[in-house]
């Protein structure tokens, strides 16, 4: 089975476009196709990439399911959950990882939901 050839068709849109022009044209095209799943990963998350961040952010794998999990239990997961303990440390002016071992327990949720809901900040 041989393949038409309509090379010529498909590049009449383009073929007058300088060097410049082309790359130009590449690059909106690229974003075009690029924006979209930027934007679902600004505003979705899962469990494990916030489990992932905390892992990175220096708690164990113990405290970071414990605090994952109060973070659903609250309906905050959109917010993430690294930014949560970061914004209730520094509500509270202690230190994020010791303040997040609490969280990984339970405690400290109900600061962060005034923070998120439009209370402190």
């Amino acid at each position: 089975m041989k393949r038409a050839d309509d090379f010529e068709i498909r590049r009449e849109h383009i073929k007058n476009l300088t060097d410049e022009e082309l790359e130009a044209k590449f690059w909106s095209l690229a974003e075009e196709i690029v924006n979209p799943l930027l934007e679902l990963a600004r505003t979705h998350t899962t469990p494990s990439v916030e489990r992932s961040v905390l892992l990175r952010m220096g708690f164990s794998s113990i405290e970071a399911k414990g605090i994952v999990e109060n973070t659903i239990d609250k309906g905050l997961m959109g917010k993430g959950c690294g930014n949560i303990v970061y914004r209730v440390a520094k509500h509270l002016n202690r230190n994020y990882v010791e303040v997040g071992r609490e969280m990984a327990e339970g405690a400290h949720f109900d600061i962060a939901l005034d923070i998120f809901n439009g209370g402190a900040r």
